[in-house]
C-alpha cells in the first residue's frame, strides 16, 4: 500500500474528452477516458471519480479513503474563449476609463483597413476621483461617501464583481484597499484587486489581469466548489489540489482564475519533463494532440515560461509554461470553402463531436483518420451512442465524405475519391502542426532535429510520425499513458506559487 493505503485522482478535464487516473491503494494506476459534456451526467470528473470507486475490481478497496484530487480544468479557458464569464465593472482612477479599451494600440495586422478590436470583458467603468503620485504623494483624496454611491449603483444593476485598478496601486494600494472594504460592505462576491492581482507596474498589463482574474474567478470557484462538496461529504479529509498554468498544484481555496488558463496542458508539460529526465533526454518538444486542439512545448531541462502573455484577445500578466497551441485537434471541422480545403479553427467538441460519435455531428480531423485506417472502432472508447455503448460510426463519416468529395469534384476535370480528400484534410492538419512546432523551436534558436518528439493526447499517435517528417525529427517518443499523460502529470507535479512584484 502506499500514501498510508489510500486513493488519489489525477483528472484533466479537456474541451473533449476528461482523461482520469486513478491511484489505487496498493499502487495500481487506472485509467478513464469520458467525454467532457454528455446529458447522461452533471460532471465528467465526478462521474469518472464514482465509476472508478464502484467498479466490481476496485470493490476490495472500497472502504480505503481518498486522499487527494488533483485537477486541471479547461473551465476558465472555455469561458474566456467565449465570453461567458461573471458579469463585471472596472474600477479604475478618474480620467483613465478608456485606458484598457485603448491598451498599446499595436496593429496585429498592420495592413488591415478595418481593425476589429476583441470585446472588452468588463460591461461597465466606474471612474473614482482619486490620484496618488508616482512617489506615494496624495494628489486626490478618496471620497469614501462617493465610492460607496458609485458601487451600489453598479450592484443595483445586477453587477456582483469588480476588478479595481487604480494609478500606482501596485505601490501605493491604501486607496484600492479602502474600495475593496467598501465593495465588500455593500455585497460584492468578487473583488479582485490590482496589487494583489498583479502587482506590477503598467497601468494596461495589471489592469487586464486583474479584470481576468474578476471575470472568471467567480466561474472556477463555482465549479471547485460543486467538485468540493460532491466529495467532501464522503471522504472529509480528502485534498482537492489545481493545476495552475505555471506547472505547480495549489490548493483549492487559492486557485484564481489568472492562473488557471493553461491548467490542462500545463500538466501534460510537467509529465513529459518527468519522463524524458528518467530516461535520460532533456530535449524533447512536446506534440500534445487532444479533441479540441494541439498544443506544442519545448524542453530542454528546464520549463520554459512566459509572464506576458495574449489568450482570446485579452492580455495578462501572469506565469504561464511556454505552450503554443493551434486548432487542430482531433474534433476540428474539416471545411471545403473558397475553393480549398481548411481544417478547423472550429471544433465539433464533444457535443455533437465528430460525424462518427453517432449525434449528427460535422466532419473532423478524427473522421479523416477513421476512414483512412488510422483508427480502429474496436480500440477506440465506446462511449458513444443513446446508452453510452457503441463504437465509432464508421457508415456516417464514409457517407460525409462521399457528399464532400461530390462537392470537391464538383465543375473540376478531378475525380478525387473520398479518401483523397480526407488525405488532402490531414496534409493541413500536419502542416499547421509543425508550423506550431517551429514557433516553439526553430523561431527560438533552437534546432528541432536535436530533440525529441515527445507524443501525448487522445490523438497524438494518429498524425505524429507525419508531424515529425515534416519538421526533419528522427525520433519519437510515446509513454505507455500517451492518452492520459495530462492526468498523470496532474499527479507528478508539486505544490508551486510563483510570485511577481515590482522592485
Amino acid at each position: 500500500m502506499i500514501e498510508g493505503g489510500k486513493w488519489q485522482f489525477w483528472i484533466d478535464r479537456g474541451g473533449t474528452f476528461t482523461d482520469i487516473v486513478a491511484q489505487r491503494p496498493d499502487g495500481k494506476l487506472l485509467t478513464l477516458k469520458l467525454l467532457s459534456e454528455n446529458e447522461r451526467y452533471a460532471d465528467a470528473s465526478l462521474e469518472g471519480i464514482h465509476r472508478v470507486l464502484d467498479d466490481p475490481d476496485n470493490i476490495a478497496f472500497s472502504e480505503y479513503p481518498l486522499a487527494a484530487v488533483k485537477m486541471g480544468t479547461t473551465v476558465a479557458t472555455n469561458a474566456l474563449l467565449e465570453r461567458k464569464g461573471e458579469p463585471l465593472a472596472l474600477v479604475i482612477t478618474r480620467g483613465f476609463g478608456d485606458a484598457l479599451r485603448i491598451g498599446y494600440q499595436n496593429r496585429p495586422d498592420i495592413f488591415a483597413r478595418e481593425i476589429v478590436l476583441p470585446d472588452m470583458l468588463y460591461r461597465q467603468v466606474v471612474e473614482i476621483d482619486e490620484r496618488m503620485a508616482v512617489d506615494g504623494t496624495l494628489l486626490k483624496l478618496l471620497d469614501h461617501e462617493k465610492v460607496k454611491a458609485q458601487l451600489e449603483a453598479v450592484f443595483q444593476q445586477d453587477i456582483k464583481a469588480i476588478a479595481i485598478v487604480l494609478m500606482h496601486g501596485y505601490r501605493y494600494p491604501e486607496h484600492e484597499k479602502t474600495i475593496a472594504t467598501i465593495a465588500a460592505q455593500i455585497g460584492f462576491t468578487q473583488i479582485s484587486v490590482s496589487h494583489e492581482s498583479a502587482p506590477l507596474i503598467r497601468l494596461v498589463s495589471r489592469g487586464d489581469t486583474t479584470v481576468v482574474d474578476a471575470y472568471l474567478t467567480p466561474l472556477l470557484r463555482r465549479y471547485v466548489d460543486q467538485v468540493d462538496q460532491a466529495l467532501s461529504r464522503k471522504h472529509a479529509d480528502m485534498r482537492l489540489l489545481f493545476m495552475q498554468s505555471h506547472g505547480g498544484l495549489t490548493e483549492a481555496d487559492r486557485f484564481h482564475g489568472r492562473n488557471s488558463i493553461l491548467s490542462g496542458p500545463a500538466g501534460g508539460v510537467v509529465a513529459m519533463a518527468k519522463a524524458g529526465t528518467a530516461i535520460g533526454c532533456n530535449k524533447l518538444i512536446g506534440f500534445d494532440m487532444g479533441g479540441t486542439s494541439t498544443d506544442v512545448s519545448l524542453y530542454a531541462g528546464n520549463f520554459e515560461r512566459v509572464y506576458e502573455t495574449e489568450v482570446a484577445g485579452i492580455r495578462m500578466r501572469a506565469p504561464m509554461m511556454r505552450i503554443e497551441t493551434v486548432a487542430a485537434g482531433g474534433g476540428s471541422r474539416l471545411w471545403f470553402r473558397d475553393d480549398r480545403l481548411q481544417v478547423g479553427p472550429d471544433s465539433a467538441g464533444a457535443d455533437p463531436g465528430p460525424a462518427c460519435y453517432r449525434r449528427n455531428g460535422p466532419l473532423s480531423v478524427t473522421d479523416a483518420n477513421l476512414l483512412l485506417g488510422r483508427i480502429s472502432e474496436q480500440f477506440f472508447p465506446q462511449v458513444f451512442g443513446p446508452a453510452g455503448d457503441q463504437p465509432l460510426d464508421m457508415a456516417a463519416t464514409r457517407n460525409a465524405f462521399d457528399e464532400l468529395a461530390s462537392l470537391v469534384n464538383a465543375g473540376k476535370n478531378e475525380n478525387k475519391s473520398a479518401a483523397d480528400v480526407a488525405e488532402g484534410f490531414l496534409t493541413v492538419a500536419v502542416e499547421n502542426m509543425a508550423n506550431a512546432i517551429k514557433t516553439v523551436s526553430i523561431q527560438r534558436g533552437h534546432d528541432a532535429q536535436e530533440f525529441a518528439l515527445y507524443c501525448f493526447g487522445g490523438a497524438g499517435g494518429q498524425l505524429c510520425c507525419r508531424v515529425a517528417e515534416s519538421i526533419g525529427i528522427s525520433r519519437i517518443l510515446i509513454h505507455p499513458q500517451a492518452g492520459v499523460l495530462s492526468a498523470l502529470g496532474m499527479g507528478q507535479a508539486e505544490i508551486r506559487d510563483l510570485r511577481l512584484q515590482t522592485v
